[in-house]
C-alpha cells in the first residue's frame, strides 16, 4: 500500500530550502507540501501544479517567535498520518557582521518557535533540522560570528539544543560543512573544495544543496524512531539506501 506523507518546510526561500522544496513537490511520496515565510514562493507555485502536488503556503507576516509558533500550529489543523517538519532556516551570510544576539534572534529562537508548534499541533513526530558542522552548544561567544568561528557553532549548537529539548519526539539533526549550490558560497571555492576531497576529513567534506535535500528526505521516509545527528557520511548513507536507516547515526555529537 502507498504511504502518502505531508511535509511541512521552514526556510524554504533560501538555496537549501529551495532544493529541499524541489525534491518534495518533485516526490511521489509526499502528497502536500506546506510552506512557512514571509512571502509566497512563485516558481514552488507553479512546480506543484506541474507535478499535481498540494503546496499550501502559510504566510507569516511579523517572523517573531510567537508568529511563527502560532502559524505552525494553524498551518497543521486538520492533518493526519504521516507529517514531518523540516527546518533550513538559518542566517547563511553576514553573521560576521551582526551580533550574537542577532544570530540567536533567527536561527535559535525561531527553530525553537517552529519546533514547539510542530510538538503543540500534535501529528508531528519527526523534525529534520539543518545545523552546519561544528556545532557546539559550549563553544566561545567572543570573537568573529562567521560560519565556521567559535561564535557560529555556538549559536549552531544552542539551536541544535533547542529544537531536540521543545520540539517532537525524534529530531534529526543534519550537519554539512561547505555548502556547495548556495548562492553564498565563492564560486572559485565551489570549483576548487571538491578536488581536495580525497584529503578532507569525512565530516567537513562539501555537499551540494540537492544532496542535503535528498539525505533529508530520505531519512524522513525511513520514520527513525530515535534521534540523530548526520555529518556528510551519514547523509551518503540515507541517500544511497532510501528506506534503510543510515548505518552511522549517532545519537548525538
Amino acid at each position: 500500500m502507498t504511504t502518502t506523507r505531508t511535509a511541512i518546510v521552514l526556510g524554504a526561500s533560501g538555496s537549501v530550502g529551495g532544493a529541499l522544496l524541489h525534491s518534495l513537490l518533485c516526490d511521489a511520496a509526499f502528497d502536500t507540501v506546506i510552506t512557512l515565510g514571509r512571502r509566497s514562493l512563485p516558481d514552488a507555485v507553479t512546480l506543484a501544479r506541474k507535478e499535481g502536488r498540494a503546496l499550501r503556503e502559510q504566510l507569516v507576516a511579523q517572523m517573531t517567535p510567537a508568529a511563527l509558533e502560532a502559524a505552525t500550529v494553524a498551518a497543521l489543523q486538520g492533518f493526519e498520518g504521516d507529517v514531518v517538519g523540516f527546518s533550513v532556516l538559518g542566517i547563511s551570510a553576514g553573521t560576521a557582521n551582526i551580533t550574537l544576539e542577532e544570530h540567536r534572534a533567527i536561527d535559535v529562537a525561531l527553530n525553537a518557535a517552529f519546533a514547539r508548534g510542530l510538538r503543540a499541533s500534535g501529528v508531528v513526530r519527526h523534525l529534520c533540522y539543518m545545523s552546519a558542522a561544528g556545532a557546539d552548544p559550549q563553544a566561545k561567544t567572543t570573537g568573529s560570528g562567521a560560519a565556521g568561528m567559535p561564535r557560529y557553532n555556538r549559536v549552531k549548537g544552542e539551536s541544535e539544543e533547542a529544537v531536540r529539548a521543545e520540539g517532537p519526539a525524534v529530531v534529526s539533526v543534519f550537519r554539512p560543512a561547505m555548502i556547495l549550490g548556495s548562492r553564498h558560497t565563492p564560486w572559485l571555492l565551489a570549483q576548487l573544495l571538491p578536488l581536495f576531497s580525497f584529503i578532507t576529513p569525512a565530516r567537513y567534506r562539501s555537499i551540494t544543496v540537492e544532496q542535503i535535500a535528498q539525505a533529508m528526505i530520505a531519512t524522513a521516509k525511513t520514520q527513525p524512531t530515535v534521534s540523530g545527528t548526520y555529518h556528510y557520511a551519514e547523509m551518503m548513507d540515507a541517500m544511497a539506501s532510501e528506506g534503510t536507516p543510515p548505518a552511522r547515526a549517532t545519537r548525538s555529537s
